[in-house]
């Protein structure tokens, strides 16, 4: 009996993806809950496990654009485990040869499980990372199963310059990794064409560029702007930063400062808390802020919850796990849904000052932008001070300047003076 392996469905709005990578070989005995595949879509990165164990046949390539609920193998239920898969070849040999069979079993383990994995074709994951950071797949150690290379293989090689730049310059190993089959028929393969290089774009890629584009012909865009004075959040959290760690076990960022300073504005200025839906205007009585992520594949949104009902450490502790998440492509459907107004932090990259473009059909968006000391006047003295610009836009059907503005205040007042966020003024 054959057990399909189909792609699950993983939301109302995703109806393809991009099979990314296997982790198991075809004809390969799999055992239950066996991670199988990578699903790349438009939104997330999603994982396909085994149903049940058995022999299994590999129905779809890596790097195929599958539909929702398409077969992308089998697992035969019949075919019975090999009793040592990892030695059966070694079985008779062993029997006739009992000394032989004796001192290989006392010998290191030979070379043949790493050429084995470097034999195999590389991912496109894999392929993506060797293509941005020029280090060859052939000179990195592989952990995955037979020794394979994975992404995570090629990322800790990128981490370090110094032995990444010596592998990019060493000599080609004798086993070269096998170029994947029909490579140039994948959708995510490059093909170079005299000066440019062509490439399919990315699901998540594609994504982001169809919402941006809806985005500004949608809504009635406009950004307004100020700047803050990041002096006493600095200076607090230079104070508290030993106890806070101690006591929580991680570290307190500015984030979480601008997020209770926007659920505080959005209390005040409810107008910016709405959306339009058809020709109803819906008014939220929540506080669900979305929280900016860049990753390798592309900006990602995950929503941190009840943000009026959590204190710094837990908001701290949310956004830290999201970014994890999303780096290693774990985040789900429901971490990036429902958010009723988002923050991008361009600082991190060094942006100045930008406008930011509404996730829609959130009403606003604020974006932070780096600190820089720069002289202003205080009390009628010239000083320096650590400041930020801060940008809001928002959809000018739903809120009017005068809120946009008010809001940005509301914003600049809490980060200026923290203490107002813990009397609600």
């Amino acid at each position: 009996m054959a057990t399909e392996v189909k792609v699950p469905t993983l939301g109302e709005s995703i109806t393809s993806g991009i099979l990314a990578s296997w982790h198991v070989n075809d004809g390969d005995f799999v055992a239950k809950d066996q991670l199988l595949y990578e699903l790349e879509t438009d939104k997330i990165t999603s994982e396909g496990l085994a149903e049940t164990a058995g022999k299994i046949s590999l129905k779809v390539a890596e790097g195929d654009e599958v539909e929702i609920g398409a077969i992308v193998a089998e697992i035969d239920e019949s075919a019975k485990k090999p009793a040592d898969a990892g030695k059966k070849d070694d079985a008779p040999k062993a029997a006739d040869k009992p000394a032989e069979a004796e001192a290989k079993k006392d010998a290191p383990a030979q070379e043949e499980a790493p050429a084995k994995g470097k034999d195999l074709p590389p991912s496109p994951a894999v392929r993506r990372r060797a293509e941005e950071s020029g280090i060859d797949p052939a000179s990195v150690e592989g952990t995955g199963k037979d020794g394979r290379v994975t992404k995570g293989d090629m990322l800790k090689a990128a981490d370090k310059p110094e032995e990444a730049e010596a592998k990019k310059d060493a000599p080609a190993q004798q086993t070269a990794p096998v170029p994947a089959p029909n490579a140039a028929a994948r959708p995510s393969a490059p093909v170079t064409e005299g000066r440019v290089t062509r490439k399919k774009m990315s699901p998540l890629r594609k994504k982001i560029a169809e919402r941006l584009v809806a985005a500004t012909q949608e809504a009635a865009l406009l950004t307004t702007f100020n700047e803050v004075d990041m002096s006493r959040v600095m200076e607090l959290r230079k104070k508290h930063q030993d106890a806070f760690v101690d006591r929580h076990g991680i570290k307190l960022g500015f984030m979480s400062f601008f997020v209770k300073a926007v659920v505080h504005a959005l209390q005040a200025v409810p107008q910016i808390n709405s959306q339009i839906d058809g020709d109803m205007l819906v008014q939220n009585h929540f506080y669900d802020v979305g929280v900016a992520v860049g990753t390798d594949k592309g900006l990602v949104v995950p929503v941190v919850r009840d943000c009026e009902k959590k204190g710094f450490a837990e908001i701290e502790q949310d956004i830290a796990g999201y970014a994890k998440a999303a780096r290693n492509g774990k985040l789900t459907i429901d971490d990036l849904q429902g958010g009723v107004f988002t923050i991008s932090n361009g600082g991190i990259y060094g942006s100045m000052l930008s406008t930011p473009i509404l996730n829609m059909p959130q009403s606003g968006i604020l974006g932070l932008h780096n600190i820089q000391q720069r002289a202003v006047v205080v009390d009628g003295q010239i000083v320096a001070r650590p400041m930020m610009y801060l940008a809001l836009s928002y959809d000018h059907r739903v809120v009017d300047g005068k809120e946009a503005v008010t809001f940005l205040i509301k914003v600049k007042e809490a980060i200026e003076d923290p203490d107002r966020l813990l009397f609600g003024i």
